[in-house]
């Protein structure tokens, strides 16, 4: 295995100590390892990523999309060691690193896409409120082993690969409104803490989109490898779905004054709808995306400490601007149809009443299988409670909480032998 000097013992230092002397794997596989063999990374493929899972065998999943957004990422870390001059044979961006925050990244959304993510939001609004991303820090460091509800003792370069926002929910709560997204639990400020060394953010690291902008350069490659692949997988599922239609791109592209000449984002798509291309022309895409990146050095608070904050990722501003227009015409096509809008109504309804009627406190947690209703009643808190009562409801597949829904709803579905959740 070669020796990378661009990573040092406190990138690899582990939230615990722990023995082990892998001689044929680094830090960095062995996160990777243990994220692949989690059950609830495998949850993921019957978890929504645009459409809801298990309608059609075609569409992405939240599993398929991580796969997706994984390799993508590795080709990055590839292009960046092989063509940057600040890179070397000895000093490179570690690749399984890259990887494991990519397979991860969306390790804490909830069943029903986004919707769900707002759905659990609104639920948690008294109690630390709900973010798909700092789900995933939970789960990372706190409970993704299921059967002994442990973390997986990450190490800190990978806990800081997969950490986009670093502002906690109270930081962004004005009176009584409270956060759509991009936060951390309050309970998580150890693990910011323990992640940046002590140090705190400098008084210019203002909380929000400022402080949430500072990312290792491997969160910085993870994010642009997710902006890939659903600015443009996710538009090929969108084609196949039948919203992504030759009438509705052209009066898309009329109404927004896009141009729709060969060589145009819209006009590309078109084509390929045209000619049943679609697929191809997102691939060709995703390796000009890929090439589209640069390193530029950069100073700061952290620099001195790792290699990792030494480096900012410049994606060039014309695919940047590129793939806004493919993002605005997903999200005023699909996303805001009535069609995903039905589905979104659907879903939030089902986990509103699931909530309900799962964490009604005056028959506390009867419904729930023995462990998961253990865990609940040994929480001495209400916030406690709140917050178990929600990692349970969050982990949830599509499937399983439709089914769940039924088995309580529905008269003349299921049986006794059926097991919950």
């Amino acid at each position: 295995m070669s020796e990378n000097s661009f990573y040092n013992s406190f990138d690899t230092e582990r939230l615990k100590d722990e023995r082990y002397d892998e001689a044929y794997r680094s830090a960095f596989q062995v996160d990777r390892d243990r994220v692949l063999h989690t059950p609830t990374f495998r949850s993921l493929q019957s978890k929504t990523q645009v459409f809801w899972s298990g309608e059609y065998d075609f569409y992405r999943t939240r599993l398929t999309h991580s796969l997706e957004v994984a390799q993508i990422g590795r080709s990055i870390c590839n292009f960046l060691n092989t063509r940057s001059d600040l890179l070397g044979a000895e000093y490179f961006i570690d690749s399984d690193l890259v990887e494991a925050a990519c397979l991860s990244h969306d390790l804490g959304h909830p069943p029903f896409g986004h919707a769900g993510e707002r759905t659990l939001n609104r639920l948690m609004s008294d109690y630390g409120g709900f973010e798909g991303n700092a789900q995933t820090l939970r789960l990372l460091c706190d409970r993704i082993f299921s059967a002994s509800k442990t973390g997986m003792n990450p190490s800190r370069a990978f806990v800081d690969s997969v950490l986009k926002y670093k502002t906690l929910w109270s930081e962004l709560c004005d009176g009584k409104k409270r956060p759509h997204h991009h936060f951390l639990y309050d309970e998580q400020f150890g693990y910011l803490d323990w992640v940046y060394g002590g140090q705190d953010f400098p008084t210019e690291y203002t909380p929000g989109r400022v402080r949430d902008s500072f990312r290792s350069i491997e969160c910085q490659i993870m994010d642009w490898a997710d902006d890939t692949a659903y600015s443009l997988n996710d538009l090929a599922d969108s084609v196949r779905a039948g919203f992504l239609t030759i009438e509705h791109v052209e009066r898309w592209a009329d109404e927004n004054g896009c141009g729709v000449e060969k060589g145009t984002p819209v006009g590309d798509l078109l084509r390929s709808i045209r000619g049943n291309r679609v697929e191809l022309m997102a691939g060709n895409r995703i390796g000009r995306y890929i090439q589209s990146v640069r390193l530029e050095e950069d100073v700061n608070f952290m620099s001195e400490v790792s290699n990792r904050y030494k480096y900012k990722l410049v994606v060039d501003k014309g695919v940047q601007s590129e793939t806004r227009e493919f993002k605005k015409m997903a999200y005023d096509l699909v996303f805001s149809s009535p069609e995903l809008n039905q589905l979104e109504y659907k879903g939030d309804h089902l986990l509103s009443k699931l909530w309900s009627i799962l964490g009604d406190e005056d028959s506390p947690y009867h419904l729930l299988s023995r462990d998961v209703s253990a865990e609940l009643r040994g929480s001495e808190t209400l916030a406690g409670r709140r917050r178990l009562l929600c990692d349970y409801i969050a982990s949830l597949t599509d499937g399983s909480a439709t089914r769940l829904y039924k088995r309580l709803m529905v008269p003349d579905f299921g049986s006794i032998g059926d097991l919950l959740g």
